[in-house]
């Protein structure tokens, strides 16, 4: 599956974004989906997860009651929205598609389970 993300920008602390994350192919209800970032010289990490049918979600504990991931699988694109930014939060994001199974706590936060990959949009989020 090829994916496409948007949506990043400037935005001040306390400020919220919306990023998408839109899917190419037929089979997208049967991946998970991932977003990840990675800030200047941090190495890359999980942000959050959801699972094909979209009942299972996962997050890591700094964006956990900030941020929530969704998903369309009519219109093959997940989402992030992200409230109550911190200039913390200031990264590449990635969205990424895998499918593997168990879909858990544990796996969803691994990179090399997930094979396909967007191109990263930038978010910048000033104090």
């Amino acid at each position: 599956v090829q994916l496409q993300a948007s949506g990043g920008g400037l935005v001040q602390a306390g400020g919220t974004l919306r990023l998408s994350c839109a899917a190419s192919g037929r089979t997208f209800s049967t991946y998970n989906l991932g977003w990840f970032r990675q800030a200047p010289g941090k190495e890359r990490e999980f942000v959050g997860a959801i699972s094909g049918s979209g009942d299972r979600k996962y997050y890591t504990d700094s964006v956990k009651g900030r941020f929530t991931v969704s998903r369309d699988n009519a219109e093959n694109t997940v989402y992030v929205q992200m409230n109550s930014l911190k200039p913390e939060d200031t990264a590449v994001y990635y969205c990424a598609a895998g499918r593997f199974t168990p879909f858990q706590a544990m796996s969803a936060r691994v990179r090399s389970f997930y094979g396909d990959w967007g191109q990263g949009t930038l978010v910048t989020v000033s104090s």
